[in-house]
């Protein structure tokens, strides 16, 4: 029989309903009767004791919320009377140590990856399009139509058809229409394009910003390599995207083919020339095959969206065990979104093997804190009404549920926008919780993968590293079966353990980095990237 309630921690004084709860009815809970005094949905928390105003709540351990007006034992806590409120957090008060797991089983493990030069390994073999401002697009736009159409060829999806059958019944033609079966020319490799809004227009710093990230994307594992389109009078200069480069990697071997428009006169001149040059590269990177390689060299993004109430108990936490893995297995795993750590910021800083390390993530996260501020918000506003409306009513409450991707290893390095992650082990990484913000920020940073957890459901992709969306509760993999990967619900109704859950996971990453299964946001073709904007518009 599944159970009614959860306690997070042991030092929790609210409890998680997993079940719908009705008024009136007595649940026995640790040992206690609590009577349920309102209509309380799954995913919410009820109180467990008596709350005065200005009482703290406390949830994973950690303060989430304080009371703003009285709340009895058995009632539920919503917007209406909890507040935002996190712990104050100045420095390091102790070093924390981990449980190292046993990862016998694993160590032997490999995935097929193509290994690159460098000694980094993908777990796809993209050759990238980009352009250094937004100048391009359009020229990159063509540039997409002209090679999906002869070397990816588009398949027809189910609507193209419904459509054609549609407009074939109105000319009095037969309705049924067959797919095409065309095969795509390389087998090895994929060309992907990105487009973007920045470039010039803005101060300086976000250029600069777009090139480290442009130029993190082209020695990403997974990229073979890339063409380069420039305008040739914007604010980001070819010759600050080949410093980001050389600063990323001084000695990267990569071909990047770069075109700049102004130098060469007209658009037909520039493409013809763009066309020929990248069809011979593709062709030379097509050549590259997968070839085994140990899990250490597996780079995993950790990433949250679309958080429900389950998320922080099912597939965060699965997450945080299978990160662990990957550390003792000396693989690099990232966790990010800054503003979604508010309130777990001392465990963080604890965890930092170097003090320096903690300095910096709590002067980033001030930092940041600033700058929401100045622009009339908090980070107090961080949840959205979907979170709200299934059980995640503050910030520090998500925070709190969403470092648990990070499970409980030291952390090795703390990274800005843009910095590129080359070190085995747990790290954080300053970005936006925008999902699409964060997940570029991760791949700019060296991910090869990225696990991202939902409990409502989100397409989020990503050009050029696998997406593997993670369901923290059964009712989303069936009724988004299309975009989820991976269901950790089973932690919910108490039909496996995190632990068990952990290993499944691990399991069938490993099938995803060696290509043998294609993640659902790639089979939609969801290929998102947002740069981080962090300064004005002149």
């Amino acid at each position: 029989m599944q159970k009614k309630l959860i306690k997070v921690d042991p030092s929790d004084n609210v409890a998680v309903a997993l079940v719908n709860l009705t008024a009136g009815e007595t649940i026995a809970f640790e040992g206690e009767d609590v009577l349920v005094l309102s209509d309380t949905k799954m995913k919410h928390k009820i109180a467990m004791v008596d709350f005065e105003p200005g009482d703290k709540i406390y949830m994973y351990g950690v303060i989430v919320g304080k009371a703003s007006q009285k709340i009895a034992k058995g009632d539920v806590i919503a917007t209406t009377n909890v507040k935002h409120e996190s712990a104050k957090v100045t420095g390091k008060t102790e070093t924390i140590g981990w449980d190292v797991p046993n990862v016998d089983k694993w160590k032997d493990k490999t995935f097929m990856g193509y290994h690159r030069e460098d000694g980094q390994v993908g777990t796809e073999n993209v050759w990238l399009f980009f352009p250094l401002v937004f100048c391009e697009n359009r020229n990159i736009e063509i540039l997409k139509g002209i090679f999906e159409k002869e070397l990816m060829k588009p398949k027809e999806n189910d609507y193209q058809l419904l459509l054609r059958s549609l407009v074939n019944s109105e000319k009095g033609g037969d309705e049924v229409v067959q797919k095409s079966t065309e095969v795509d020319l390389f087998q090895n490799i994929e060309v992907k394009f990105i487009q973007h809004q920045g470039g010039c227009g803005g101060i300086r710093q976000d250029s600069h910003s777009l090139a480290k990230l442009l130029a993190g994307y082209v020695n990403n594992p997974n990229v073979a390599g890339a063409t380069v389109l420039s305008l040739g009078c914007q604010n980001l200069q070819i010759s600050i995207f080949q410093d980001a480069m050389k600063e990323i990697n001084p000695n990267y071997s990569k071909p990047v083919l770069i075109y700049d428009q102004q130098s060469i006169g007209t658009i037909e001149e520039m493409l013809s020339t763009v066309v020929k040059d990248s069809f011979a590269a593709i062709k030379e990177a097509n050549k590259i095959e997968r070839k085994p390689a140990p899990l250490s060299k597996l780079r995993i993004g950790l990433e949250c969206g679309g958080s429900d109430g389950f998320s922080g108990i099912s597939a965060n936490p699965t997450l945080g065990v299978l990160s662990d893995k990957l550390v003792a297995l000396g693989g690099t795993t990232i966790l990010s979104e800054f503003p979604e750590l508010c309130g777990v910021e001392q465990e963080l800083v604890n965890r930092c093997i170097d003090d320096k390390d903690g300095q910096r993530f709590l002067d980033l996260m001030k930092w940041y804190e600033k700058t929401v501020i100045d622009a009339g918000s908090g980070f107090d506003m961080n949840p959205s009404p979907g979170n709200i409306k299934d059980g995640l009513i503050t910030d520090a409450m998500k925070s709190a549920g969403a470092s648990k991707k990070g499970g409980t290893s030291p952390i090795v390095g703390v990274y800005d926008y843009g910095e590129y992650i080359n070190e085995p082990g747990f790290t954080l990484l300053c970005t936006p919780g925008n999902d699409v913000e964060c997940t570029t920020a991760m791949v700019g940073s060296g991910a090869n993968m990225v696990l991202f957890t939902t409990g409502l459901g989100t397409p989020t992709g990503n050009p050029i590293a696998p997406v593997v969306k993670v369901s923290s509760n059964t009712q989303l993999a069936q009724k988004m079966s299309d975009i989820i990967d991976f269901n950790t619900g089973g932690i919910i109704t108490g039909d496996k353990s995190i632990e068990e859950t952990a290993d499944e996971m691990l399991e069938f990453i490993i099938k995803v980095a060696s290509g043998e299964v294609k993640t659902k946001a790639a089979i939609l073709n969801q290929n998102d990237f947002i740069p981080w904007k962090r300064g004005v518009s002149l």
